[in-house]
């Protein structure tokens, strides 16, 4: 991943690699995969990433890019606190630069510094109005990541719950969560989005989804929003 790409044009590149993975395989558990692969390598600074599922009460990590990534999350859930399950509760992106001195995880930090984890950040994993898990990165060394990193984990992991309903077929639509009810929706407002986008600008898919992404961050909105608005304006033209 080029570090100098502008950040919606690096997510639209690493969203683009996940999105065809995803068609192909249509298994949500090699998609995660691919997320948190992705996420390693999008972010620079990181020894592992991963993606941790947090609802009706169970706690696991769904994929990691390494095993001492399962480890710092094992941890969390043992200890019943750390970044992970703050960003979930929060529904806000949480960012330790430092994992042994951080006061708000007293009890995980030292831990996962005893590890080799020094830094950690992680966004929630929202699908629909529901937090149902994390997506993280953990670094080796203090203060690895910055407030760009924390940007662009924030809108990976927003786009990953839209990405997620790749995996689930029309014929699996009644037996979904609500949240992925609600993820599937976002998917399809996004894709119409994209055509409109690519009739009226004559570009191909990659761009079309790159110039959602780079309105959103202006924005400051979630890229389903944006394609709700657009969709909506479409119609009343």
């Amino acid at each position: 991943m080029t570090a100098n790409l502008p950040l919606a044009d690096e997510l639209a590149v690493v969203v683009g690699r996940i999105s065809g993975l995803l068609l192909t395989w249509d298994a949500t558990e090699r998609a995660l995969e691919i997320a948190a692969v992705s996420a390693a390598e999008a972010i620079p600074g990181s020894a592992g990433a991963g993606v941790s599922l947090l609802e009706g009460g169970r706690r696991t990590t769904a994929a990691a890019s390494d095993d001492v990534v399962r480890e710092a999350d094992d941890l969390q859930y043992a200890l019943e606190e750390g970044p992970c399950l703050s960003a979930c509760a929060d529904r806000a992106v949480r960012r330790a630069d430092d994992v042994r001195t951080d006061p708000r995880w007293p009890r995980w930090g030292p831990a996962a510094a005893e590890i080799g984890m020094r830094a950690a950040l992680s966004a929630p994993l929202l699908a629909g109005n529901t937090c149902v898990g994390a997506v993280k990165v953990y670094a080796r060394e203090p203060g690895a990541f910055s407030a760009r990193d924390e940007r662009l984990l924030t809108l990976f992991a927003g786009q990953a719950g839209i990405l997620l309903a790749h995996t689930r077929s029309a014929d699996d639509a009644d037996r979904m969560s609500e949240p992925f009810k609600g993820a599937v929706r976002s998917r399809d407002l996004l894709n119409m989005a994209k055509g409109a986008l690519m009739e009226r600008e004559d570009i191909t898919e990659g761009a079309a989804f790159g110039m959602l992404l780079s309105i959103a961050e202006a924005r400051r909105q979630d890229v389903a929003e944006v394609a709700a608005a657009m969709i909506a304006r479409h119609a009343g033209s």
